[in-house]
């Protein structure tokens, strides 16, 4: 198994006090159905078009408040949970991307909760939530071009030891670490806040769990809660 200790800075946890994620860390196995992402998100479609779950609205409304905090303006750079669900309320559906990303796209949107997933392999050092400098260099692309942006100071950001991985918290991850079906070592986090019940988040992580067991029985994972005592 590989050892993640992901962290939480002080600063970070001064935003949203009552901030709790799921940390769960993956060793993959042979893929067995790489149809289980899209039949997954394919209900997850459904789901959202009937209005559930019922705290989405206020959770995305907590998301917004909070990206505000750190400078940042939700209705041009939403979380990504919310991202998803405007996309499929505009467009009544979500197109498949990759078996893995089809996955936690789903459990995102059955559980209006950010959900990001990375490739651990590509990781140096430890992940970690906190407060930019503004000299962190995070590789994006740009009209089909790799570049690289720097985030503003004060913005919230996971980062590692050689930059950012996911600006404004979890709005857009980076190129470097994302995540295939391909990837041995994979790593997701599922963040949620207040108006989401933490026997949700809970659930949300069974659901990316029992999907990864259908699409590769086999694969290990392990799985820890971070929260105001993880601040570091």
């Amino acid at each position: 198994m590989p050892v993640v200790s992901p962290s939480i800075s002080p600063s970070v946890i001064s935003l949203a006090p009552e901030f709790t994620a799921i940390s769960i860390a993956v060793t993959a196995a042979p893929v067995i159905d790489e149809s289980v992402g899209r039949r997954r998100l394919t209900q997850a479609v459904s789901t959202v078009l009937d209005g559930q779950p019922t705290w989405a609205l206020e959770h995305f409304a907590q998301w917004s408040e909070v990206f505000r905090a750190f400078g940042a303006k939700p209705k041009r750079t939403p979380c990504s949970a919310e991202a998803l669900h405007k996309r499929v309320m505009r467009e009544g559906e979500m197109a498949s991307i990759d078996p893995i990303v089809d996955l936690y796209n789903a459990v995102s949107l059955s559980f209006a909760v950010p959900v990001g997933g990375e490739n651990l392999n590509a990781y140096q050092g430890s992940p970690r939530l906190l407060r930019a400098t503004g000299s962190e260099p995070f590789d994006t692309v740009q009209s089909g071009n790799d570049v690289i942006e720097y985030p503003e100071p004060g913005e919230v950001i996971w980062a590692d030891d050689r930059g950012v991985t996911c600006r404004r918290w979890n709005w857009r991850q980076g190129s470097r670490t994302r995540l295939s079906v391909e990837d041995q070592q994979m790593w997701f986090i599922l963040e949620s806040l207040p108006a989401m019940p933490f026997d949700a988040l809970q659930s949300a992580a069974k659901m990316l769990t029992d999907g990864l067991d259908e699409m590769m029985p086999g694969c290990h994972y392990q799985l820890s809660t971070l929260n105001a005592a993880s601040v570091s």
